[in-house]
């Protein structure tokens, strides 16, 4: 039996187990199984591979993308550069991280966009690891950008800031949320954005996918944006996955 699994804390929210069940079934993939493994730390990592010495493949979500890093024995020059693994090959003993968000995130954006103009700003709303690959996707598609955070370091913007000087938001037409703001339970959450600025030319894609339409979403909806969910890019950066692990 090959194993594959999710690590990362909750993971009530993932789709990935009923993706990767269904892609074994509709294929024809035997002897293969996905399963959910929540880790409270990161720390648990090496007791999960100890008691699970089948394990030939992990993906990882919220919030250990960075903190698998001092884990791996080695890691792909991609995710180096990117700085976030979400994708993990366990061969021989040894872990080796990948990032196939960025693959999956790019691919999806390119058709968001579809034959419209490259928008030539964007603001990434959140400063984890997927944001990481959002900005490594963005760079490799010409796409200027402006991290925005809570708390925000040198060069980001904070959402006050945003909320008083409307150029930020008429200047930045696409709008990538990487925050769990509107994953379910919570989807009432979303981040704090002076949406009465959104227009018509304004694109939203927000990370999350479950739920399928999050409150950030609606809200573009109700300004008339083009919006775009996280499910595509889950499938995309899964796929991309499964080519690493059986490479």
């Amino acid at each position: 039996m090959r194993k594959f699994g999710l690590i990362g804390y909750p993971l009530s929210h993932s789709f990935s187990k009923k993706y990767f069940t269904n892609k074994f079934e509709k294929e024809e993939i035997n002897d293969t199984q996905y399963e959910l493994f929540p880790l409270t730390s990161i720390s648990e990592l090496p007791k999960l591979l100890s008691d699970n010495p089948d394990l030939v493949g992990l993906n990882v979500t919220i919030p250990y993308k960075e903190q698998v890093i001092p884990y791996l024995d080695t890691i792909d020059p991609k995710a180096e550069a990117i700085g976030a693994v979400n994708t993990i090959k366990i061969e021989g003993g040894k872990l080796t991280g990948y990032n196939t968000d960025y693959h999956g995130f790019k691919d999806s954006l390119t058709k968001f966009i579809g034959p419209n103009p490259t928008p030539k700003k964007a603001l990434i709303l959140g400063t984890g690891g997927a944001s990481k690959a959002v900005k490594a996707a963005l760079e490799d598609l010409s796409i200027e950008y402006q991290l925005v955070s809570r708390e925000p370091v040198e060069g980001e913007l904070s959402y006050e800031s945003i909320a008083s000087s409307p150029n930020h938001l008429l200047s930045s037409l696409l709008i990538v949320n990487t925050t769990p703001l509107g994953m379910s339970p919570n989807e009432d959450s979303l981040p704090a954005l002076p949406y009465e600025q959104l227009t018509t030319d304004h694109l939203l894609y927000d990370l999350v996918y479950n739920p399928t339409k999050t409150t950030f979403m609606q809200k573009g909806i109700d300004a008339k944006c083009w919006v775009k969910n996280g499910l595509e890019m889950l499938h995309g950066q899964a796929e991309k996955s499964w080519e690493i692990w059986n490479k």
